[in-house]
């Protein structure tokens, strides 16, 4: 195939490869169908509890926080079991009947290993999110390997080759771009971002990372974009946020920044794309994506201290962007211009990303609790929503549901009638 018809596939993937399976498919990766945390659902519960609104609860089995995916009728999870010796864990791949919670099928993808990574207290062997596309669903546990799997479970390949050390364990979730599966191995040395052939599991490109940096680990999503007609690969990491062809991996631009342990996922909007630096001291940053080679001095459109936090991702509503800070500080800037409008205490200690649903935004802290505040340059609570139970994962969101994962349990809050 031609590059020009390859890149003309990306285009119709990278800026929403759903957008012709939206009915099948209502929220199959991290963040939804474009990836960045907008949905188009209507009729999304505004209040709920522990107890109320609630259509029902089933439990999980072990431990994770990757964030639900729904595609099929389908919730997809990923999970770690404990097995046997100390720090062993069985990788398993999960789904269940959006409709009931009823377990529909577990398959282990990786069995208990003896090398399995210690993990930070914040993170779990099973952090990143599956993601559905047609009848394949994708599953990823870092430096464990990735897989995919079919609709009803039977894996269809698995990659072990990609062997890194992620420092805390692994976070960042994977991208379909025209075929690639593209996820980061940022670990603390050698760092990297790699693509698989979505159909057989074979490495399709492996790019070392380009910056100068002592701590080289980071944990981050990477988002597909169309620029003058080409699909970029934007993938933040420490020192440095580069964009990737995702044909082949090549790098075509590159910002330097003092961060490391990156986390959160890019978005695009009025030719910008923006992201956070991460550690120590987080900074969010608007870039333009039309340069190539360093383009810190020349195409950084504007910077902002304040605001930006060290975990969730950013949300761009129209021309509004919001940045929810670890500490539950929630900022609303122009996205044109990084002028801040307020910031204000919203919730607790969070790590989970806000949504945009129903016209509302979401969000959700560390202890379980839903807040929903409006959109606009003004501060508004709408509610709280305390569900009493370790949330660290983020909302999956449909038509009249939201999904909420839990330290123990998946919830379906839906409004009764």
């Amino acid at each position: 195939m031609s590059r020009t018809l390859l890149l003309s596939a990306s285009l119709l993937v990278a800026h929403g490869f759903l957008a012709a399976t939206a009915s099948t498919h209502p929220w199959p990766q991290f963040r939804g169908p474009q990836g960045d945390g907008v949905s188009s659902a209507t009729g999304v519960p505004l209040s709920w509890s522990a107890t109320s609104n609630v259509a029902w609860k089933t439990e999980v089995p072990g431990r994770g926080w990757s964030s639900p995916v729904l595609a099929h009728g389908r919730i997809y999870l990923t999970s770690a079991l404990p097995a046997g010796g100390s720090n062993q864990v069985s990788l398993v791949a999960l789904a269940f009947d959006a409709a009931s919670g009823k377990p529909a099928w577990q398959t282990t993808v990786f069995p208990p290993s003896t090398n399995a990574l210690p993990v930070h207290a914040k993170n779990s062997h099973a952090s990143p999110t599956p993601l559905v596309d047609g009848n394949r669903i994708y599953v990823h546990f870092g430096p464990r390997g990735s897989a995919c799997l079919d609709l009803e479970g039977h894996i269809q390949w698995t990659n072990t080759s990609l062997v890194f050390d992620p420092k805390h364990g692994n976070g960042g979730s994977p991208i379909l771009v025209n075929g690639r599966l593209i996820f980061t191995c940022d670990g603390t040395e050698d760092p990297f971002i790699a693509a698989l052939n979505a159909s057989t599991g074979e490495l399709a490109w492996r790019t070392p990372r380009q910056a100068i940096t002592t701590r080289k680990f980071s944990f981050g999503t990477p988002t597909a974009i169309t620029v003058d007609g080409s699909v970029q690969v934007i993938s933040p990491a420490s020192g440095c946020a580069a964009a990737y062809d995702p044909v082949d991996g090549r790098e075509i631009w590159r910002v330097r920044h003092d961060g490391y342990s990156v986390i959160p996922k890019p978005v695009f909007g009025h030719g910008l794309v923006y992201l956070g630096t991460g550690f120590n001291t987080p900074v969010a940053l608007a870039i333009r994506p039309n340069g190539t080679g360093d383009v810190t001095e020349s195409h950084t459109a504007w910077s902002q201290k304040r605001g930006a936090g060290q975990t969730p991702s950013f949300l761009l509503d129209g021309d509004e962007l919001f940045m929810l800070a670890d500490n539950g500080i929630l900022t609303c800037a122009n996205a044109k211009t990084g002028e801040i409008y307020y910031q204000e205490r919203a919730c607790g200690q969070s790590s989970s990303s806000p949504i945009l649903a129903d016209g509302r935004i979401y969000l959700l802290d560390e202890q379980g609790l839903g807040v929903v505040v409006a959109r606009g340059r003004e501060f508004k609570k709408l509610s709280e929503n305390p569900i009493g139970e370790r949330a660290l994962a983020s909302y999956a969101v449909t038509d009249g549901s939201l999904f909420i994962r839990s330290e123990s349990h998946l919830y379906s809050i839906r409004s009764q009638p």
